[in-house]
């Protein structure tokens, strides 16, 4: 996407379409970082998942746990 710096007073600034602002959540501020490769912008606040979310996020990851089968002091060698 190709756009341009619209004056605003003595500065300039940015216009982003309405879309990617909701897409990104945008809404409440961002935060741009220099890197690298450019610039960044994320959402000034981090999304918190709810309980629900993240019990479907842990219970999506398939995590092994056959390391804790046997555990020293249980009685089984």
């Amino acid at each position: 996407m190709v756009t341009k710096l619209s004056r605003i007073g003595n500065s300039q600034g940015l216009r982003l379409p309405k879309p990617l602002i909701v897409k990104y959540h945008l809404e409440s501020g961002i935060i741009l970082e220099e890197c690298e490769q450019g610039l960044l912008i994320r959402p000034a606040k981090e999304e918190k998942l709810s309980w629900a979310e993240t019990f479907k996020q842990m219970k999506a990851e398939k995590e092994d746990w056959s390391d804790w089968d046997v555990i020293s002091g249980d009685g089984v060698e």
